[in-house]
């Protein structure tokens, strides 16, 4: 969590590693979205670092050298939180942290990792009893492995009978704790779980839909417009948490419509875990509308992130509408001309683009809007199309609607 001062007023350092998975031009993309990720937070992004190396240095996550420049940079920036784009390890983070407060109770630079930084943000952004519960189980299993940060005081202090002893008593205590929190959590978690099974089976036969994507890519936008309600909707990252459901006609056709969480890159291992009940809307849904920002310029990365990301909570085979939204502000790659070494490699135009992803063989596609209502019509369309099949499929006997 950003504590201390205000997070508004927390000035950040981010830092980044260039390595054979990857590359300098994939390192700069995430620490873009890394400072994106810290503007949400509530801090102000002020300088970027990175380094190039074969793999994470086991004991620092980058080399030692760097490590010292970047601690003259933040004391000479007065940066108050540095954040790596990558979980570190428990003992990288003591480490480092002792290299940026090597006296006792000092703590001037808080280090974070991608991780945790995901996890601050899940906690602002949590409102339900549901969401707060899921949240606060990821923290714990988060910070488990990582308590004996907090008693390093101990570590370092020299002889002396009953010193050593508590502190490795206290910590021990302290795991203690936080494995029966963890699993009061758990417990708690299964009965708020039964109680949205008991709600799911109560909606009836309606067929089910479930908006899904990437982060800040206009799905509760779209849930707006569709169901003329009022999703909290916004620019910034993990804007919604808890999953929304309403009840939405196109034509004559009614049908359920939920919006869930949206993923990103390196999504903590325990939000996957523990947000899996709040995911059932997706596993459970008849057709997925997988919402993509065709207006960034690696949209094509956020679609595989989305598609893995399904494939782990079991929903990767599930009927698809990928609906390409912010055709409005979709700019093709500027290609110098005097360059005659560089050829494009990508659509030079949205036409082009759709023609590409059909030819594929890929998912049946829509490109709107939902900011500007582009397509909006054309999109209803084919949406009733879709859940009409899959109505004459359930109920044969029942076309009266048709």
């Amino acid at each position: 969590m950003i504590e201390g001062k205000s997070a508004s007023s927390e000035r950040a350092l981010l830092v980044g590693l260039i390595h054979r998975e990857q590359p300098r031009d994939k390192m700069e993309e995430y620490l873009a979205e890394l400072a994106f990720l810290v503007e949400t937070a509530g801090a102000i992004c002020v300088e970027r670092a990175h380094q190039k190396l074969d793999r994470p240095h086991p004991a620092y996550f980058i080399g030692p050298g760097k490590l010292e420049e970047i601690r003259l940079r933040a004391a000479e920036l007065n940066i108050d939180l540095v954040v790596f784009d990558d979980e570190l390890s428990p003992s990288q983070l003591k480490n480092i942290e002792k290299e940026f407060n090597p006296k006792e109770f000092e703590n001037n630079v808080k280090i974070m990792d991608r991780t945790n930084l995901i996890l601050d943000i899940f906690a602002q952004r949590a409102r339900t009893a549901h969401a707060k519960t899921q949240v606060e189980l990821a923290q714990y299993q988060y910070l488990l492995p990582r308590l004996t940060r907090m008693w390093t005081h101990l570590e370092r202090q020299k002889g002396g009978i009953g010193l050593r002893g508590p502190g490795e008593t206290e910590i021990e205590t302290d795991r203690r704790i936080i494995r029966d929190k963890i699993a009061l959590l758990k417990t708690r978690l299964g009965t708020i779980d039964k109680q949205m099974q008991t709600q799911r089976k109560n909606r009836g036969e309606l067929v089910r839909v479930a908006l899904v994507g990437y982060t800040n890519v206009g799905k509760s936008t779209l849930m707006n417009l569709l169901s003329k309600s009022e999703v909290f909707a916004e620019n910034k990252l993990f804007a919604t948490l808890d999953t929304t459901v309403r009840k939405v006609v196109v034509d004559n056709l009614p049908f359920l419509l939920s919006d869930t969480v949206g993923f990103i890159r390196k999504l903590p291992t325990q939000l996957v875990e523990s947000f899996k009940s709040t995911l059932d809307e997706v596993r459970e849904s008849d057709l997925l509308l997988h919402v993509v920002d065709v207006s960034h310029p690696q949209f094509e990365d956020h679609v595989q992130v989305v598609q893995r990301t399904l494939n782990e909570i079991g929903a990767g085979e599930k009927p698809t509408l990928m609906v390409f939204n912010k055709v409005d502000a979709y700019r093709p790659a500027e290609v110098d001309p005097h360059d005659l070494t560089h050829i494009p490699v990508g659509p030079q135009n949205l036409e082009e683009l759709q023609r590409i992803w059909l030819a594929q063989g890929a998912d049946e596609a829509i490109f709107v809007s939902a900011t500007q209502r582009l397509n909006l019509d054309e999109f209803r369309a084919t949406l009733y199309r879709r859940i009409s099949q899959i109505h004459r499929e359930r109920y044969p006997y029942n076309n009266f609607l048709y």
